[in-house]
């Protein structure tokens, strides 16, 4: 039995979706309901289901905005709507399905089998997950993981430069001028690397100490190999100091 939540401003297109579900699949189970956008972003805060039923028409927050409000999203999306012009922006959000209103008896039944499909897909991609990260942290020499675009990153604290920070999420700047983007604070990701080879130089940012090419004391700055200059708080400097 699969998990489901619906969200759509409207209580009737609720109404009529939940009955459609219930009467037409024995896989779906309704575990929520949300007329509220922001309501059903806590709740997905810390419930993950295995769908998620989504209008795109809301009033305060359409759903599109909702979902790059959404901290993590592990689960498949089907977009519901009564309008057929954003059937490419949901492919772009990687909406496995797109319902026009009013809902189609087989085009529900279709999209129920793809969350099905996503789902056993998503299980095996988790046992394989869990493997590669068991198997990580029996290494003697771990490597930094990053979890961005559908995929593991490992990578080796040389190949790393800094870390800088968008709010919730985090630009890794890497040698060979590459970046990886990840949805994480830059607090999470102080945590996840290794203390003895990187440090917190700035409310925005975390350096790789053995890349950094030049302390500029007086302009307080710190260059690094890649010649980006990154600022060193004032608070942080006698920390910084003491680890160099």
């Amino acid at each position: 039995m699969l998990s489901a939540v619906i969200v759509d401003d409207e209580p009737k297109a609720i109404q009529i979706l939940s009955w459609e579900l219930t009467n037409f699949s024995k896989d779906i189970e309704i575990v929520k309901t949300f007329t509220n956008p922001e309501d059903a972003l806590v709740f997905l805060k810390t419930n993950t289901p295995d769908c998620l039923f989504l209008d795109i028409q809301m009033p305060t927050m359409d759903g599109f905005q909702f979902l790059e409000k959404l901290s993590h999203r592990d689960f498949a999306v089907i977009i519901t709507t009564a309008y057929d012009e954003y059937a490419i922006k949901a492919m772009k959000h990687e909406a496995i399905d797109y319902l026009l209103k009013p809902i189609d008896s087989d085009d529900l039944s279709d999209a129920i089998e793809k969350i099905v499909k996503y789902n056993s897909r998503n299980l095996n991609s988790k046992k394989i997950e869990k493997y590669l990260l068991d198997f990580n942290k029996k290494q003697s020499t771990k490597k930094i993981i990053l979890n961005t675009d559908g995929k593991l990153v490992f990578l080796k604290s040389d190949d790393i430069l800094f870390v800088e920070s968008d709010g919730n999420y985090c630009t890794f700047f890497l040698t060979k001028n590459q970046k990886i983007v990840v949805t994480k604070k830059l607090k999470e990701v102080n945590c996840s690397l290794p203390d003895h080879e990187f440090f917190r130089i700035h409310n925005s940012y975390i350096v790789n100490l053995n890349k950094i090419k030049e302390y500029l004391k007086t302009e307080g700055y710190v260059v690094m190999e890649s010649n980006h200059k990154i600022p060193v708080a004032r608070q942080r400097k006698s920390d910084f100091l003491e680890k160099l």
